[in-house]
């Protein structure tokens, strides 16, 4: 069934509940995890300011955090008494989503896993969502783990919000 599974993380909690998810999965089916960390050009780009002319050195600690997420989670996931190998992806070909389906299809992993922020309405337009994109490209089947913190559904007696998008500008009441 699900033998290979691809987990990307980061280190957030909306992360470590997609990780979780997906050791259970693997005890379940006697499966292996790749964990997947991608250092991403916006993330990059976005602390270059701090770091001006020390390119080398920014793309270093990037790279050295994101080893350090890996092996939180390789620890967690062999504690939990299930195979794994991790991947560290920093060679700014794509977005972090193209790079998560990329990987799950030269791997090839039978599933994603992946942890989603649960974002509705005007949050979910603004910010996006890197899972609902995972799901979007992927060529696997993907099982998406609600975070901890994600918001609950509007209850039905909550006033809804009306979003107008005249002209191409957005708007909400």
């Amino acid at each position: 069934m699900y033998d290979k599974i691809l987990v990307p993380v980061d280190g957030s909690p909306t992360s470590a509940a997609g990780l979780t998810e997906a050791i259970r999965l693997a005890q379940l089916t006697k499966g292996r995890l790749r964990l997947v960390h991608v250092v991403d050009e916006l993330s990059f780009a976005m602390s270059m300011d701090a770091y001006v002319g020390r390119a080398n050195d920014w793309l270093e600690e990037l790279r050295g955090t994101g080893g350090k997420v890996l092996a939180a989670a390789q620890e967690k996931v062999s504690a939990a008494g299930v195979e794994s190998d991790t991947v560290l992806c920093d060679s700014f070909k794509g977005s972090v989503q193209e790079i998560v389906t990329a990987e799950a299809a030269s791997w090839p992993a039978d599933v994603i896993v992946i942890g989603t922020h649960g974002r509705r309405g005007v949050g979910r337009l603004v910010m996006g969502s890197s899972a609902e994109q995972v799901c979007r490209l992927a060529t696997v089947p993907v099982l998406l783990i609600r975070s901890p913190e994600a918001p609950v559904p509007h209850e039905p007696s909550e006033k809804l919000v009306d979003l107008h998008v005249p002209s191409g500008s957005l708007a909400y009441e």
